[in-house]
């Protein structure tokens, strides 16, 4: 039996999971509430890998769990792969998804709340905070490929650049084994 979940609940609890983190738990301490979100991604990308590979055999190498990530995973995730896969052969690798799910339908409330009354919403401060907002939402997806990775033994980092919205890239590190 597949299950599924909206795609409007998962926008839903996203949204309310970084609000709560961000305006609520620690609302003086940005970077505990971003990896805390980014730790909550990486549970749930653990598990989903786990569940998705349990039919598999185990990759033999990097380059082959990251292509499994790009199209079967992403396509369980988002209903498509991921639109372009970089690497430098040394261990990085850039996921680009051109039309990131999460980050398309997303708007920043111009509200006084987001705003002072002295700020243009166009001004650099308004922008920075509109970014701020935007990047505490993509902690969430690159815990759940770190957690992925690591659930197929492969330590990483990973980190999101949106320079090119609503096109998003993900950056994977691969962490050398100590002694290899």
């Amino acid at each position: 039996m597949v299950r599924e979940v909206s795609e409007s609940c998962v926008d839903s609890l996203l949204t309310e999971m970084v609000a709560c983190y961000c305006n609520r738990f620690y609302t003086n301490k940005p970077e505990l509430a971003a990896r805390r979100i980014e730790a909550i991604g990486y549970q749930v990308g653990h598990q989903l890998s786990e569940r998705y590979t349990m039919e598999r055999p185990r990759f033999t190498d990097h380059l082959e769990a990251i292509k499994f990530i790009c199209k079967d995973f992403w396509s369980e995730l988002f209903k498509k792969q991921i639109d372009n896969l970089k690497t430098n052969h040394r261990g990085t690798f850039v996921l680009q998804d051109n039309k990131f799910r999460w980050l398309a339908r997303m708007s920043i409330d111009p509200s006084t709340d987001n705003v002072s009354p002295l700020e243009d919403i166009t001004s650099p401060t308004a922008e920075s905070k509109a970014a701020q907002a935007m990047s505490m939402h993509l902690y969430f997806p690159c815990g759940i490929i770190r957690g992925a990775l690591s659930n197929l033994g492969i330590p990483c980092a990973v980190s999101a650049d949106i320079s090119n919205l609503p096109a998003c890239s993900f950056v994977v590190r691969i962490k050398a084994l100590k002694g290899s």
